[in-house]
């Protein structure tokens, strides 16, 4: 049985996109966060070895949310990007797996010689 959102609220000044589902659990999740953890064949690749790190998206912000039938939302980060669809399912791991992910991404950041620049929301 897949989850579903119940809401989805942007707070553009945070760069926060607050998402509510059925089970109850609610998350908010930074758009830099949903940027560098886009499902789109343009971020993970046709393979885990085509994977492209994002790198410098820490400003970025959301500027559309389109739904995608009953089970998504499409992404448009003001970047240009605008090819993830992102299921219900996966937002929910997405926030679920939040503290995993994220440090799984500073950590390919530090290996790949990169650092974020922190910014104020």
């Amino acid at each position: 049985m897949s989850i579903v959102a119940t809401d989805l609220r942007l707070h553009r000044k945070s760069r926060l996109l607050e998402i509510r589902f059925d089970s109850g659990d609610v998350y908010q999740l930074s758009c830099e966060y949903l940027r560098v953890m886009s499902p789109s064949a343009e971020v993970r690749g046709h393979s885990p070895s085509q994977a492209v790190l994002q790198v410098g998206k820490e400003s970025v912000n959301i500027d559309e949310i389109h739904p995608v039938g009953h089970y998504a939302v499409l992404l448009v980060f003001d970047d240009g990007h605008r090819t993830g669809i992102y299921s219900w399912d996966y937002l929910y791991e997405l926030g679920s797996r939040k503290a995993e992910y994220w440090q799984r991404y500073l950590d390919q950041l530090t290996a790949a010689g990169h650092q974020r620049k922190e910014t104020a929301a």
